[in-house]
């Protein structure tokens, strides 16, 4: 697929080299779908993403005024979180876990400064890739689940559910999200051929998240994909677009709901499946439960100016935050509780300001920020800081974001300099 960039959206050195900008191109696909595989340290999502980001800097990549708060909120970030382990630095999970925290902030930041130049065709890449790479994973978790794999239960599946090619069924559910929105895009405004290849990667992805018995992920679908369609619906150009949306989205939600039934034939499913759905868990509940946890730990952090440092809740209380932003105070003191909250947010507020701006790329923002929005509503339940997919979206938005600045500057400069 050809794809036509305008001079705002990439340098002066990708347009005058084509085959790097295939080959860079080709590195954020490559980048995309290796974020699916992360069940081995390093993952290859580390060694691809480290390729590209020196291979993109050797072929030209530019940081923009623009990414300069992001860039200044994650040094901060990372500073608490460094200033906070010092006393910690004997432990090596430690300092893994403070070299982790940096390196999610480059990632952030080159995901950025990629996604701000070649904006649609980066973006239409990485999209690809991660249909592909979730499509792996996917079909790793529901043949590990059903036993298809000799061997493979205890790789591919943990505790009775299933995780395909990660640690842990969470954090399966949660990065299948963004790419089962991309195939729900597709299933509700493109062509018959590839709207039908698309419901069947949507049905796959559904039903390894629906294995998964990730309560989190499970609701981070549903309204997920309720926002994305209901912000297209909005920003559609016709009632034709806006009327088979409508139409697409409720058969595939009939679709779904008949997929659910079938499954619950299944014994073993609706058992575990009830056991899940329940609001009654007991690490929920209790004055140290999940939520009795949220309360002491945020009582704790108002006294602890620098925290207590990185993985050391669970010395205080039974298990950890599973709250990002609580895990913010407590690992990097006020300076990263107070950081963390205001990137995650300002990006929220920025991307709300941008959905309904006319770029070539709005359809992949859409789904981009409602994932995100669904992540950000999910920190609040789950640790979700050292999740590579999080802090991928984060970086896109804020690329997107400063490439529509830059785009409508140009759509508002070119009429008046064509008058002149």
């Amino acid at each position: 697929m050809a794809y036509a960039a305008t001079a705002g959206e990439m340098n002066a050195a990708v347009r005058a080299a084509p085959g790097v900008l295939a080959l860079q191109r080709a590195l954020v696909w490559l980048v995309g779908a290796s974020g699916a595989i992360v069940f081995i340290e390093p993952s290859p999502y580390e060694i691809v993403t480290l390729l590209a980001t020196v291979t993109f800097f050797a072929t030209g990549l530019r940081l923009r005024l623009a990414l300069m708060p992001l860039v200044l909120m994650l040094v901060l970030l990372n500073v608490g979180y460094t200033i906070s382990a010092i006393p910690l630095f004997e432990q090596s999970e430690v300092v893994s876990w403070i070299a982790t925290s940096w390196y999610m902030a480059v990632t952030v930041v080159f995901f950025a400064m990629v996604s701000s130049e070649d904006t649609t065709a980066r973006l239409d890449m990485l999209r690809r890739g991660l249909v592909v790479g979730a499509m792996v994973a996917s079909l790793s978790a529901v043949a590990g689940y059903f036993h298809l794999v000799p061997g493979g239960d205890d790789l591919l599946t943990l505790y009775g559910r299933a995780r395909g090619t990660f640690k842990d069924p969470n954090v399966l559910g949660a990065f299948l999200i963004l790419p089962a929105l991309f195939s729900l895009q597709s299933v509700v405004s493109d062509k018959l051929g590839k709207a039908f290849r698309n419901i069947i990667g949507f049905g796959i992805m559904s039903l390894a998240i629906l294995l998964a018995f990730s309560r989190a992920a499970w609701g981070g679908l549903v309204l997920t994909s309720a926002l994305m369609l209901a912000l297209m619906v909005l920003t559609s150009r016709t009632n034709a677009q806006r009327s088979r949306i409508i139409v697409m989205a409720i058969l595939a939600a009939v679709l779904g709901l008949a997929l659910i039934a079938v499954l619950m034939s299944f014994d073993s499913i609706a058992e575990m499946f009830k056991q899940r759905a329940s609001f009654d868990q007991s690490y929920d509940e209790g004055r140290f439960g999940r939520f009795g946890r949220h309360i002491l730990g945020a009582e704790m952090a108002l006294d602890l100016p620098f925290g207590i440092g990185p993985l050391q809740f669970h010395r205080f209380f039974p298990e950890d935050t599973h709250n990002s932003y609580l895990n913010a105070f407590m690992s990097g003191g006020w300076l990263s509780g107070i950081c963390y909250p205001a990137l995650v947010f300002t990006t929220v507020i920025m991307g709300f300001r941008h959905i309904f701006v006319r770029v070539p790329w709005q359809r992949a923002y859409l789904a981009v920020f409602s994932a995100f929005v669904g992540t950000v509503g999910e920190s609040f339940v789950i640790d979700t800081d050292h999740w590579r997919h999080f802090w991928m979206m984060l970086g896109a938005m804020w690329g997107m974001i400063a490439a529509a600045q830059i785009y409508k500057v140009k759509d508002i400069t070119v009429p008046m300099e064509s008058e002149q």
